[in-house]
Protein backbone atom coordinates (compact mmCIF):
# COMPACT_ATOMS: atom_id res chain seq x y z
CA UNK A 1 0.00 0.00 0.00
CA UNK A 2 1.52 3.08 -0.90
CA UNK A 3 1.41 6.63 1.26
CA UNK A 4 -0.68 9.03 -1.16
CA UNK A 5 0.10 11.95 1.53
CA UNK A 6 3.54 11.71 -0.01
CA UNK A 7 2.64 11.26 -3.53
CA UNK A 8 -0.24 13.88 -4.15
CA UNK A 9 0.02 17.47 -3.65
CA UNK A 10 -3.01 17.25 -1.52
CA UNK A 11 -3.92 16.93 2.16
CA UNK A 12 -7.05 15.19 3.91
CA UNK A 13 -9.81 14.66 3.67
CA UNK A 14 -9.08 15.97 -0.17
CA UNK A 15 -7.21 12.90 -0.56
CA UNK A 16 -9.65 11.02 -2.75
CA UNK A 17 -7.69 8.16 -3.49
CA UNK A 18 -7.04 4.82 -1.84
CA UNK A 19 -4.33 3.33 -3.54
CA UNK A 20 -2.07 2.03 -6.30
CA UNK A 21 -2.43 -0.83 -7.74
CA UNK A 22 -0.36 -0.80 -10.91
CA UNK A 23 2.33 1.23 -12.57
CA UNK A 24 4.22 0.63 -15.89
CA UNK A 25 5.75 3.97 -16.97
CA UNK A 26 7.02 1.66 -20.52
CA UNK A 27 3.14 2.01 -21.56
CA UNK A 28 2.55 5.40 -19.57
CA UNK A 29 -0.36 4.31 -17.47
CA UNK A 30 -1.31 4.18 -13.76
CA UNK A 31 -4.19 2.50 -12.50
CA UNK A 32 -5.58 3.52 -8.87
CA UNK A 33 -8.32 2.50 -6.60
CA UNK A 34 -11.07 4.06 -4.60
CA UNK A 35 -14.19 3.20 -1.80
CA UNK A 36 -16.78 5.02 -1.31
CA UNK A 37 -18.38 5.31 2.41
CA UNK A 38 -19.57 8.06 4.45
CA UNK A 39 -16.36 9.58 6.10
CA UNK A 40 -15.08 10.73 2.43
CA UNK A 41 -15.30 14.26 1.44
CA UNK A 42 -18.29 14.70 -1.28
CA UNK A 43 -20.13 11.58 0.25
CA UNK A 44 -23.92 12.01 -0.05
CA UNK A 45 -26.43 10.41 2.32
CA UNK A 46 -27.93 7.63 0.89
CA UNK A 47 -26.61 8.43 -2.64
CA UNK A 48 -22.88 7.86 -2.91
CA UNK A 49 -20.36 10.37 -4.20
CA UNK A 50 -21.95 12.03 -7.46
CA UNK A 51 -20.18 10.25 -10.59
CA UNK A 52 -18.87 14.59 -11.81
CA UNK A 53 -16.27 14.00 -9.33
CA UNK A 54 -14.74 11.18 -11.54
CA UNK A 55 -13.15 14.44 -12.86
CA UNK A 56 -10.89 14.82 -9.56
CA UNK A 57 -10.76 11.15 -9.11
CA UNK A 58 -8.25 11.07 -12.81
CA UNK A 59 -6.74 14.23 -11.82
CA UNK A 60 -5.18 12.69 -8.48
CA UNK A 61 -4.63 9.50 -10.47
CA UNK A 62 -2.64 11.49 -12.79
CA UNK A 63 -0.48 13.36 -10.25
CA UNK A 64 0.04 10.20 -8.77
CA UNK A 65 1.41 9.06 -12.54
CA UNK A 66 3.72 12.70 -12.61
CA UNK A 67 5.31 11.83 -9.07
CA UNK A 68 6.33 8.48 -10.35
CA UNK A 69 7.50 9.82 -13.77
CA UNK A 70 9.56 12.21 -12.01
CA UNK A 71 11.63 8.91 -10.44
CA UNK A 72 9.76 9.89 -7.22
CA UNK A 73 10.50 13.44 -7.04
CA UNK A 74 8.48 16.12 -5.95
CA UNK A 75 6.99 16.86 -9.99
CA UNK A 76 5.78 20.74 -10.79
CA UNK A 77 2.49 20.85 -9.44
CA UNK A 78 -0.31 20.28 -12.25
CA UNK A 79 -2.91 22.73 -13.29
CA UNK A 80 -6.00 20.89 -15.13
CA UNK A 81 -6.55 23.01 -18.23
CA UNK A 82 -9.59 21.29 -19.08
CA UNK A 83 -11.40 17.51 -19.87
CA UNK A 84 -13.01 16.87 -22.94
CA UNK A 85 -15.93 14.44 -23.41
CA UNK A 86 -16.65 13.32 -19.82
CA UNK A 87 -18.80 10.28 -20.02
CA UNK A 88 -19.90 9.04 -17.29
CA UNK A 89 -23.13 5.80 -17.43
CA UNK A 90 -23.71 6.13 -13.63
CA UNK A 91 -25.28 9.05 -11.69
CA UNK A 92 -23.63 8.12 -8.25
CA UNK A 93 -20.23 5.80 -7.06
CA UNK A 94 -22.49 3.82 -4.94
CA UNK A 95 -21.75 3.49 -0.99
CA UNK A 96 -19.37 0.53 -0.27
CA UNK A 97 -18.15 -0.43 -3.12
CA UNK A 98 -14.63 0.04 -5.01
CA UNK A 99 -13.64 1.17 -8.40
CA UNK A 100 -10.50 1.47 -10.29
CA UNK A 101 -8.97 4.76 -12.05
CA UNK A 102 -6.72 4.25 -15.33
CA UNK A 103 -4.62 7.00 -16.61
CA UNK A 104 -2.85 6.54 -20.12
CA UNK A 105 -0.80 9.82 -21.13
CA UNK A 106 -1.02 10.06 -24.77
CA UNK A 107 0.63 13.63 -25.21
CA UNK A 108 3.21 15.44 -23.41
CA UNK A 109 5.67 18.42 -24.33
CA UNK A 110 7.12 18.58 -20.86
CA UNK A 111 4.58 21.37 -19.94
CA UNK A 112 1.33 20.60 -21.56
CA UNK A 113 -0.08 16.97 -21.36
CA UNK A 114 -2.87 14.92 -22.27
CA UNK A 115 -4.72 11.77 -20.61
CA UNK A 116 -7.13 9.58 -21.51
CA UNK A 117 -8.88 8.55 -18.53
CA UNK A 118 -11.01 5.38 -17.79
CA UNK A 119 -13.05 4.33 -13.97
CA UNK A 120 -13.98 0.64 -14.14
CA UNK A 121 -16.52 -0.81 -11.77
CA UNK A 122 -15.67 -4.57 -11.83
CA UNK A 123 -14.05 -4.95 -14.86
CA UNK A 124 -16.91 -3.06 -16.57
CA UNK A 125 -16.18 0.89 -17.77
CA UNK A 126 -18.56 3.10 -16.44
CA UNK A 127 -16.74 7.01 -17.28
CA UNK A 128 -14.29 8.29 -19.63
CA UNK A 129 -12.61 11.66 -19.96
CA UNK A 130 -9.79 13.11 -21.76
CA UNK A 131 -7.53 15.13 -19.65
CA UNK A 132 -5.26 17.94 -20.48
CA UNK A 133 -2.93 19.46 -17.59
CA UNK A 134 -0.21 22.06 -17.81
CA UNK A 135 3.13 21.03 -15.87
CA UNK A 136 5.76 22.92 -16.34
CA UNK A 137 7.35 25.66 -14.40
CA UNK A 138 6.35 28.20 -11.58
CA UNK A 139 1.86 27.78 -11.54
CA UNK A 140 1.97 30.45 -8.80
CA UNK A 141 3.66 32.86 -11.77
CA UNK A 142 1.20 31.73 -14.20
CA UNK A 143 -1.85 32.09 -12.69
CA UNK A 144 -0.61 35.69 -11.14
CA UNK A 145 0.18 36.26 -14.81
CA UNK A 146 3.87 37.34 -14.21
Amino acid sequence: MYDLTKILPHKAPMILLDDILDINLDEHTLTSEFSVYPEKIFYEKGKGINSLCGIEFMAQTIACYSYFKSGGEEPNPGLLLGTRLYNNQIEYFQDGKKYQVKVHEVFTDNEIVAFDCLIYDNGNEIASATVNAYQGGNIEELLKGE
